[in-house]
Order: structure tokens, then sequence, then C-alpha cells
């Protein structure tokens, strides 16, 4: 059996730049991996059957980790069947990737247990039609992201720590995005140009979020006490970063939510994965 970790990410801002012809919206983010993991098991079996365990909330023909597998069928030199069980740790529709994470771990595993061969390029470009944020976990590094988030350039970043907060809601991304109020202009903007000043890069989705979601809003000015919140992704998760003067502890337990301490990763523990 092979246990491997599947990490979550924070966006450290996130603007819209425009709209394309086709829909999609034209955004610049920072993605940042951090060590908040789900687990994933891998077993395989003598039949050709792929069963998954620990999702029963989703349908199977919906579930990214069954889709990654069976995107991988047609270049496999060695297919089997497989058993998946998942320990779900980062919460659902948080703005954290869990699914889009969850589905580029089965990419790795599973392109090295059915040798198939392929580049984490080659993943990275199947990984894109499973969802926008999952090349970003194939490739297993923070990056400055454009486009619909698959232009990545990879980036350092400092080592931090974060407090995450989980309103107790689910948002749905598509209403966000539905909203008149939602700003779709923002300038673009360079990575040097955050560096230099970081508080200037805010989230588009975070007005909309307050606004339609009070838990949201809540979780945004407990954290305000004490840094500067932001809106990861489409949320619902929120976060600031940790300073020294902070008293960590009070905050967790004080929180009016689900709440973590969390380590910035240079990159992810996939990197460095080899099937045995």
């Amino acid at each position: 059996m092979i246990r491997v970790p599947s990490p979550a990410k924070l966006n450290l801002f996130l603007h819209i730049t425009g709209r394309r012809p086709d829909g999609y919206h034209e955004l610049q983010t920072i993605f940042q991996l951090i060590n908040l993991y789900d687990w994933l098991e891998f077993e395989q079996s003598a039949d050709d059957a792929i069963q998954i365990e620990g999702l029963a909330s989703v349908d199977q023909e919906h579930n990214l980790i069954y889709r990654a597998v069976q995107m991988l069928r047609p270049h496999a030199k060695t297919p089997c069947g497989l058993s998946i069980h998942i320990e779900k740790n980062i919460p659902m529709g948080a703005g954290l990737g869990g699914g889009s994470s969850n589905a580029a771990t089965t990419l790795i595993v599973v392109n090295q247990l059915w040798q198939c061969g392929l580049s984490t390029g080659q993943l990275a470009e199947l990984g894109l039609k499973l969802g926008a944020d999952v090349p970003i976990f194939v490739h297993g590094l923070n990056a400055w992201a454009e486009g619909i988030g698959e232009h990545l350039t990879f980036i350092d970043l400092d080592q931090k720590k974060f407090i995450v907060l989980k309103p107790d809601c689910f948002i749905s991304t598509q209403q966000l995005f539905s909203q008149k109020m939602l700003t779709r202009d923002t300038k673009p903007s360079k990575f040097c140009a955050y560096q230099q000043t970081p508080s200037d890069f805010g989230n588009n989705f975070e007005p909309v979020a307050r606004s339609l979601y009070p838990e949201v809003d809540a979780a945004m000015q407990y954290l305000d006490q004490f840094g500067v919140a932001k809106l990861t992704g489409t949320g619902a998760c929120v976060f600031i970063e940790v300073t020294d003067e902070l008293n960590i502890s009070d905050i967790l337990v004080n929180a009016p939510c689900k709440a973590y301490l969390v380590d910035s990763l240079q990159e992810s523990p996939l990197r460095q994965f080899k099937v045995q």
C-alpha cells in the first residue's frame, strides 16, 4: 500500500484582470502551498475496478480522483485495479484546493504505478482539464499564476506561518462570479510590485463573499484584529500571516469557527515521490 500527502494552498491575493470571449475570467494570483494535508492511500488489486473510499458525498463520476485515474488509462503500460482511500483533513468548498490537490496526487502516483511515462508537464496538461488549480499541485511549487490560473511562474517565498479560519458555510463559486458588484478589471501587476507592497494586493471576491455570507464577514472581522485578513480563492476560508507579537493559542481558542495553524511549504512533498 502507498500512502501519500496531498497538500492545500492559499491564494496570497487574487485579482480578476479581464474577461475572455469564451466567458472565462483572466486572473492573477500567488499560490502558496501549506502543510495542511489530505492523505491518499493506493492499493493495487487483481481486478480492473477503481474503488474510492472516504468521499461518499461525491458521486464517483464527478469525483476528481476517479476522473484523474481514467485520464491515465490510455497511457498505462501496466494497468491494474486500484483501491483508493482518502483521509480528508482539508475542508471542502474552502478555497484551499483540496479536490484539485487530490486529483494532482492521483495523477502523480498512478502515472508511476501504471508506468504511463508521462512528464510533469504532460501531467499538468491533463490536470488542467480537471480544474485550473490542478497544475500547481502537479508541479508542487509556489507560483505567480495568470490566465485562468494555468500560466505559472515559479517563485521563492519566505517561510511563514498562517492562521486559517473555516467559516461554517459552503460558498458557491458560480454565485460569486455572477454578482454585478464583482470587480473584473483590476489592473495587471507584477510579482516585484507584490514583493514591495503585498498589503496592496487583495482578493476581488472578498467584498462579495462578505456581503453574501455573514459567516465569512464574521471570520474576517475577527482576524482583522490581529493582522490583514484575506480570503483564499473564492472562499470560504480566510487567513492572516502570523507575526511575532501574536498570541497564537488565544487566537485559535477564541476563533468563531474551525481554526488551523499552518506552515508555508517551499515545495510539495510529492516532488520527491517515487514508487518503491
